[in-house]
């Protein structure tokens, strides 16, 4: 076959037939999610797409769009990266469980584990410890591939078992064993980041290092080229402790400073789940989204607004612990499908192509 012959639609009956088992396993694994949280007392929550704000980190791209108020003037919005912003102004309101599969958008991602609109499985509980959301992803994935009579979580060949225990691993230790960095060296009490030190570190065991590069490229360039690939193979990996200047929207760690309470979870070398043990300190989250911005305005030329309504919120928000998981991809891994697309039952359009 010509190798520049266009792929059939996936609405081709041939094309659907091939991709129906991912799909009615996909109804069958949300269906079961929704009974688990619904058993564990969580409402579900269904949020607003639109968003003054579509989150601020600075690698992360939005779709943009414009309201019309009745007397026509336009004003900016954009489709949520995520329905965080809403879920813990929720918990603000005063739920203290609530889960949210949303579709969520995030532009500039295409690829057999990225695509522009996904499900996102959100879940959070206030009063608890992010610990208990790490004891919540084992508990999920080894019902998904219970739903589906799999057993097991595959990707390119690799296989983890979900109910193995876990493992689990600082980034710090993930950093010393698969890459033979020292990364909290280059890390003050403060959270301030030494990036010659980190750079001097990575040219010592052979990483790249560009003379542009920050120390969050550093750090990213580790994570996903050397400690990502080994993460999840034979049993799944909650990957713990992220640097405080990566921590997005976790808090600090009451244990050592220089970390934050953010865990990932990974499976076949796949991410799947992003945790937090949830920030309410405006002022500080703040900081960090202008900090983001100012790194996109840097690297992208362009900016997001902030959420001011969202900051407004921390102030009544308890102390709670709330993730992200990627539906797709635990869906993905869960039934054996090599491509995010084959979960999906309506794939968004491919453009410029």
């Amino acid at each position: 076959m010509n190798s520049s012959a266009k792929a059939s639609p996936w609405w081709t009956p041939s094309v659907h037939a091939d991709r129906r088992r991912f799909l009615i396993g996909r109804n069958a694994i949300q269906a079961a999610l929704r009974g688990f949280f619904a058993r564990e007392d969580f409402i579900e929550v269904d949020t607003a797409v639109l968003q003054v704000s579509p989150g601020n980190e600075a690698h992360l791209h939005a779709f943009a769009t414009e309201a019309l108020t009745t007397d026509g003037q336009k004003a900016p919005f954009y489709l949520h990266t995520s329905p965080e912003f809403a879920c813990k102004k929720l918990l603000a309101a005063g739920e203290e469980r609530i889960s949210c599969f949303a579709h969520v958008y995030r532009n500039r991602e295409r690829g057999p584990l990225h695509h522009p609109e996904f499900t996102m499985l959100e879940w959070y509980r206030a009063g608890e410890g992010y610990e208990s959301l790490m004891m919540d992803c084992v508990r999920i994935l080894a019902l998904a591939t219970e739903t589906v009579k799999t057993g097991k979580l595959a990707y390119r060949g690799g296989e983890s078992d979900p109910f193995a225990g876990p493992e689990r691993i600082s980034i710090a230790e993930a950093f010393e064993r698969h890459a033979g960095v020292d990364l909290l060296a280059s890390v003050a009490a403060d959270g301030s980041t030494d990036r010659d030190h980190l750079a001097a570190e990575l040219r010592r065991v052979g990483v790249r290092v560009a003379e542009d590069d920050g120390w969050a490229d550093l750090f990213s360039r580790v994570l996903v080229e050397k400690i990502e690939p080994r993460l999840g193979f034979g049993r799944i990996t909650i990957l713990d402790e992220y640097p405080i200047s990566e921590a997005a929207l976790a808090r600090p760690s009451a244990r050592d400073p220089r970390v934050a309470e953010r865990f990932e979870l990974y499976a076949c070398g796949v991410e799947l789940a992003n945790g937090f043990g949830e920030l309410t300190d405006a002022a500080e989250q703040r900081r960090r989204f202008e900090i983001e911005m100012a790194e996109k305005a840097r690297v992208y030329g362009e900016t997001y607004p902030i959420d001011e309504d969202f900051l407004a919120a921390l102030s009544l928000m308890p102390e709670a612990s709330g993730i992200a998981l990627g539906f797709d991809r635990l869906v993905m891994l869960a039934t054996g499908a090599s491509r995010i697309d084959q979960v999906l039952w309506a794939p968004v359009a491919e453009v410029g192509r």
